[in-house]
């Protein structure tokens, strides 16, 4: 059974763990559950719309997404593989870890717990069950584990002239883009695209700009067996230097370091 059919499912049963581990490439609708979503995304990026924010989940980290919280997921290839646990909400008040939404490097411990449970794919676990209290340890992990949430958001609109400027930046990530020459492309002042930006998705030109270019060297480190190098120039850089302490600001981890987990 795949997660959209089994939408319905984890909802039937408040006071349970329902599991579900599966490899796939899709994009889930906009939905919501009455349980908190644990994933742990392996082998791949999956992306979390939100409102009008697109949120990035890199390979090797987990997310976390609170009850009734009304989102869309996409899982960007079909070698990942999503394992998921949602969780009965009872006491999430205990904690505003299980309050919002966020997306963290995992551990090893929880690497293992998570997989550990794979043996109950597709299956509520309740409290009457042997395995129950293995999962009340690790939902009651999360907090102390959790990290830096990592801050890869990416603004979107469903206003035309924006969306084709940000198609534009997209397109031709590798260019040296700048406020002035994407500006005279559109035929703006950059006084103009400058205000669009930010009356539009709520950021700076330049920090969608660094957004977007993380994304896309996220998703070719994971994706792909280019040279760090080629990475750099791909995505915009003139130097592995300058790539490498961007890339640093955004997820915490070198680009050598983050392509050995």
């Amino acid at each position: 059974m795949g997660l959209i059919a089994s939408l319905p499912e984890i909802n039937q049963r408040p006071a349970s763990v329902f599991v579900m581990h599966e490899k796939s490439e899709k994009l889930i609708p906009l939905h919501t559950h009455n349980k908190g979503q644990l994933s742990y995304v392996e082998g791949g990026i999956a992306y979390i719309t939100i409102a009008h924010k697109t949120y990035v989940v890199p390979a090797r980290h987990y997310f976390w997404i609170p009850k009734h919280l009304e989102h869309v997921l996409r899982i960007a290839s079909s070698a990942t593989v999503l394992r998921s646990l949602y969780f009965y909400g009872h006491d999430d008040d205990r904690h505003p870890f299980y309050a919002k939404l966020g997306i963290y490097p995992a551990s090893e411990l929880l690497i293992q717990m998570i997989n550990h449970t794979e043996k109950w794919d597709g299956r509520h676990v309740e409290a009457k069950d042997a395995n129950f209290e293995f999962l009340v340890a690790l939902k009651n992990l999360l907090p102390e584990l959790n990290n830096k949430a990592l801050p890869i958001i990416l603004p979107i609109t469903e206003d035309e002239r924006m969306l084709r400027i940000t198609k534009y930046l997209d397109k031709n990530i590798a260019e040296p883009l700048n406020l002035q020459n994407v500006s005279e492309q559109f035929n703006l002042s950059q006084r103009s695209l400058s205000r669009l930006f930010q009356s539009s998705l709520q950021i700076s030109f330049l920090q969608y700009l660094k957004t977007l270019r993380m994304i896309k060297a996220i998703e070719l480190i994971v994706k792909t067996s280019q040279p760090i190098n080629e990475i750099a120039y791909a995505t915009g850089y003139n130097t592995i230097g300058a790539f490498s302490n961007a890339f640093y600001e955004f997820t915490q981890s070198r680009p050598t370091d983050f392509r050995k987990k």
